[in-house]
């Protein structure tokens, strides 16, 4: 799914970034609890950082500006992505995004994003988590929870247990949630792949359990409004990870 960059002023509801809240849950129960105290046993040395949100939200643009941001300090950094950064990524995503397919089976195409995810952590993630670089992907588990289990009207918890076994239950230290409302975003998308096309009403569960999921383990998001200035938004996410650094390696000015 194509991601572009994303600027403009703060609504006056939003101007301040950092007390900026996400939206109660939609049920009484979180979504999922698998974060806890051996959360970090795939990942011993690095850091793992996400970012997440719905099309044309510019993921993509802040991705780039921590990493800038982080080799400028001497780390070692991968930049990344899903679906598609691995040779069988790239098939796998041709599969899932390109409307030539016609129709395909939402559970199919809930399996092939897990195939994806499953290649990506065994071929890029882990092995640089393992180096102790800081590893920044544009797009994990929480877009195929959000896309295929609420977009697609899918069990969000079977969905789940095949993401989290895919990934071997490894989860990100902080997810960067950039919110903003589909009409505003992915609808200003000209040529749609098959998941940007699939309609207001797939768009707006998936920002919805989107936010859910952040509201359910609020010490590990960042939820901002994507339509906020783009330096301001960067600065607020290299302050978090600025924390996260400093934490295992002494203080980092962000």
């Amino acid at each position: 799914m194509s991601d572009e960059a994303v600027a403009g002023t703060v609504p006056e509801e939003a101007r301040e970034l950092a007390h900026f809240e996400t939206r109660p849950l939609a049920s009484s129960e979180p979504l999922h609890s698998t974060r806890g105290p051996s959360r970090r046993a795939a990942q011993p040395v690095g850091i793992f950082v996400v970012f997440e949100g719905g099309d044309g939200v510019g993921k993509s643009t802040q991705a780039r500006l921590l990493a800038d941001w982080l080799s400028s300090l001497g780390r070692e950094v991968v930049l990344t992505y899903e679906p598609g950064d691995t040779e069988i990524g790239a098939t796998l995503r041709d599969l899932v995004l390109n409307p030539a397919w016609g129709d395909v089976s939402p559970r199919a195409e809930a399996l092939m994003y897990a195939a994806d995810k499953a290649q990506h952590l065994h071929q890029l993630v882990l092995p640089a988590l393992h180096r102790g670089a800081v590893v920044i992907s544009d797009r994990y588990v929480d877009s195929m929870l959000a896309y295929q289990g609420a977009g697609r009207v899918l069990e969000p918890e079977r969905v789940e247990q095949i993401a989290r076994w895919a990934t071997e239950d490894l989860l990100p230290d902080l997810t960067v949630l950039l919110d903003l409302d589909p009409a505003k975003g992915v609808a200003g998308i000209a040529e749609k792949d098959r998941v940007e096309g699939a309609g207001a009403d797939f768009h707006v569960r998936a920002r919805q359990f989107f936010l859910d999921l952040a509201a359910s383990d609020a010490d590990h998001y960042l939820v901002l409004p994507a339509r906020a200035e783009v330096e301001e938004i960067a600065a607020l996410v290299r302050a978090r990870v600025a924390s996260l650094l400093s934490a295992t390696a002494g203080t980092v000015n962000p």
